[in-house]
């Protein structure tokens, strides 16, 4: 009996072609598993519905004989299976090998190295240094503030969100310096209700900064199964990386991070409640709360977060404007989340999240109500907001944001 073609992975990136003399399909892999790109032409699109783990080569066949109205179409097939498959992109033994490899090899790696150099900003160190001090410098220094313990950042592209970098960035102080950063970050790719840690260095053109192995040992220990230590997510992921710039930019690389990749709350979303409702999440936000009471002004809190994504790049039937539009509806609720933030109000802030299952699709939303569930009794500030095009059709929101203890 002829076996299923194997199943086309679900979790690669699909966008139409960005070459204009080549249509088609536009297929890469955001998890770095592989390096393969491929556009699949027009005519071959439909044939991707074959790879569903439940037909087979000669339901492929029929389905090109259809579409090519030629008999013959067995070597178009094979070519299309084995190009699929020699790219990682399907669910067979090739890719669970380039998988484990990859794992394998980021889990020894004693080093993090820049996923992001020249690309979100440069791999030169003096042009990154040029490039800081255009985003930081002009900035009054801000007064010393005993209070200060956290503040808010993007993760966008600093060229696109710059301003809001510059004015969460520039409240930190030389005092600041000797604690350890503790980096609240989204993961865009890790598995829901899951927390990823690593003891890895972090390595930037502009050095190397070390993680605090110590309370990540901690938090491995105490944090229970949602922590996953050395997340291979850690190796590609940007909003940890970019946090880490600015700090070295202000500090130098001589400091300490602790890098926490938060997972969506999906789970929450979905079935309704808090997403400390799973158990999971439960001890992990009492061992990180734990953790900040016993450290307290030995850490100091970072959070990388975007918040609403809106337009055709987040499949909406809409194209959206920054500023213009819906996008000035969106600003106000955005509004309403960050006046619940700013009241360290989880509950509330998740009750607004939860409506229309999060269709602002805050991608910040779990380092935001993480953060909110431990912090000390504060206030925060919202310092600066900013809507900006990541291309013609789409938009995403973001601010800085301080806080500041109420005790």
């Amino acid at each position: 009996m002829p076996q299923p073609l194997p199943r086309l992975r679900l979790n690669l990136d699909f966008m139409p072609s960005p070459v204009p003399d080549r249509p088609g399909l536009f297929i890469r892999d955001p998890y770095k598993f592989s390096d393969a790109m491929m556009i699949v032409p027009p005519q071959l699109v439909e044939c991707l519905r074959c790879f569903d783990g439940g037909q087979t080569e000669l339901d492929l066949r029929l389905e090109l004989s259809r579409l090519t109205g030629e008999l013959e179409v067995s070597e178009i097939a094979r070519h299309l299976i084995d190009t699929l498959s020699a790219a990682g992109f399907l669910e067979d033994e090739r890719f669970a090998a380039m998988r484990d490899e990859r794992m394998q090899r980021f889990a020894a790696e004693p080093i993090r190295e820049p996923a992001h150099a020249g690309g979100a900003y440069p791999a030169d160190p003096e042009a990154m240094r040029q490039t800081m001090a255009r985003y930081m410098d002009g900035e009054t220094p801000a007064a010393p503030d005993g209070d200060l313990f956290a503040i808010a950042a993007p993760h966008v592209s600093p060229e696109g969100g710059w301003q809001s970098y510059r004015a969460a960035y520039s409240v930190l102080r030389p005092e600041h310096r000797d604690r350890t950063f503790v980096i609240l970050a989204t993961s865009h790719y890790g598995e829901p209700e899951r927390f990823g840690l690593t003891r890895k260095t972090y390595r930037t053109p502009l050095g190397d900064t070390a993680t605090d192995t110590r309370l990540a040992d901690w938090l491995e220990t105490h944090g229970g199964r949602a922590v996953t230590m050395e997340d291979y997510c850690h190796s590609f992921e940007h909003t940890v990386e970019l946090q880490v710039i600015f700090l070295q930019h202000i500090f130098g690389p001589d400091i300490r991070i602790l890098p926490v990749l938060c997972g969506s709350y999906a789970h929450s979303l979905l079935q309704g409640g808090q997403p400390e409702r799973d158990d999971g999440v439960k001890r992990f936000l009492d061992a990180l709360g734990e953790l900040r009471a016993r450290e307290g002004n030995r850490l100091f809190w970072i959070l990388g977060v975007d918040m609403a994504h809106m337009g055709a790049r987040y499949q909406d039937r809409f194209d959206a404007k920054a500023n213009e539009g819906i996008m000035s509806a969106v600003e106000s609720r955005d509004q309403q989340r960050i006046a619940r933030i700013n009241d360290l109000d989880a509950e509330g802030f998740w009750e607004l999240v939860r409506e229309n299952r999060d269709d602002l699709k805050w991608c910040g939303s779990s380092p935001f109500y993480t953060f909110l569930k431990i912090a000390p009794k504060s206030r925060g500030e919202l310092l600066h907001y900013e809507q900006w095009n990541i291309d013609e059709r789409s938009v995403v929101s973001f601010a800085g944001m301080a806080f500041r203890r109420a005790e």
